[in-house]
C-alpha cells in the first residue's frame, strides 16, 4: 500500500521495539494507523507521540 509503512519500518525509523510500536497502534497513539487482517498500515508521516513517562 502506497503511504503506508510497517511496524518494523516504524521501529526502525523511531529507534524503539516493534512491540513498542504495535501497543502504540493499540492504544491509539499512532494517528492514521489501521489495522488489515493481522497486520498494522502505519501512514508514512505519522508523527511519534511524546512518551510521557520520559523527562525532557
Amino acid at each position: 500500500m502506497d503511504g503506508y509503512i510497517t511496524i518494523n519500518e516504524v521501529a526502525e525509523k523511531w529507534e524503539v521495539t516493534p512491540r513498542r510500536v504495535r501497543a502504540m497502534c493499540l492504544n491509539g497513539q499512532i494517528g492514521g494507523a489501521a489495522k488489515l487482517g493481522r497486520e498494522w498500515a502505519i501512514p508514512t508521516d505519522a508523527e511519534r507521540s511524546q512518551d510521557g513517562r520520559i523527562a525532557l
